[in-house]
């Protein structure tokens, strides 16, 4: 089994200096990875939790920029709410920046007022994640590229965005809905699940390994820092399903120990 921890850069404890400090001692401890999630902007009244996010991408880049070796996570990206081409110049900076470090975990999103916010159509949402990944990885990997778009405000032809990677961006997909497990098994390297026992992931993981037996297949889990005994039981539970990696964040950001967590995390390893 592979461990990750999501790094304190939402909710109520998040600042640029507790981001700093759990990416390094992730590396110090011998973590897989570390990770962050996005909200770009929420309905106040309808987002009991805080809201404070800082962005995924810049917190990415800032967590590379005082690591070596620890792999940087996105669960997820709401690759639909944003234009891909912009988008795609950050990812491949990232992945340059870090020598190769970077895990796209991407999703179509749930929240309808954060696309309206952004005047991105919601019911749009699948068609445009899977035109706007088509997309990147046109320019990630052709030049001059011509992309014929449809859904996705854009016209590519013969044109040229570099820096490219340097080296391919795995793409993890979240969501268990049936689409989201079809994508997966279409043009995904891995699937990121969360929200499920073990018991419930059970038989989706059966038939994305029933498609395809080279997927990555991660979890993201919640532990409040305070029974180690629970965590390893959770652990088991998740590795006999075949579950190769989990990304264990705290299971209220607003109010949990983010050191404890980090560190019965690490005590995992090895």
């Amino acid at each position: 089994m592979k461990y990750g921890i999501h790094l304190p850069h939402a909710g109520e404890q998040a600042t640029p200096a507790l981001i700093r400090r759990h990416a390094e001692r992730a590396e110090d401890l011998g973590l897989e990875d570390v990770w962050v999630s996005e909200h770009i902007i929420v309905p106040r009244d309808k987002f009991p939790r805080s809201p404070l996010f800082f962005d995924p991408v810049l917190s990415l880049t800032w967590a590379a920029a005082v690591t070596k070796r620890v792999k940087l996570g996105t669960s997820v990206l709401v690759l639909p709410m944003r234009h891909p081409l912009p988008l795609a110049k950050e990812l491949a900076t990232l992945q340059n920046f870090s020598e190769g470090r970077l895990i796209l975990g991407a999703g179509s999103g749930w929240l309808k007022e954060e696309f309206a916010a952004l005047g991105v159509p919601f019911n749009e949402r699948g068609r445009r994640l899977d035109e706007g990944l088509a997309m990147m990885r046109a320019v990630w990997s052709e030049d001059p590229v011509t992309f014929p778009s449809r859904y996705i405000p854009a016209a590519i032809e013969g044109m040229s965005m570099t820096p490219m990677p340097v080296s391919r961006i795995p793409l993890w997909f979240g969501g268990s809905s049936d689409a989201a497990l079809k994508r997966t098994i279409r043009i995904g390297d891995g699937w990121h699940g969360s929200g499920h026992t073990a018991e419930q992931a059970a038989p989706l993981i059966a038939r994305l390994r029933e498609a395809r037996s080279d997927l990555a297949i991660s979890m993201r889990i919640q532990w409040d820092g305070k029974d180690r005994g629970a965590l390893r039981a959770q652990v088991d539970s998740y590795a006999a399903i075949g579950v190769g990696h989990l990304l264990i964040a705290p299971t209220d950001r607003n109010i949990d120990d983010w050191e404890a967590v980090t560190e019965g995390v690490g005590a995992l390893v090895g």
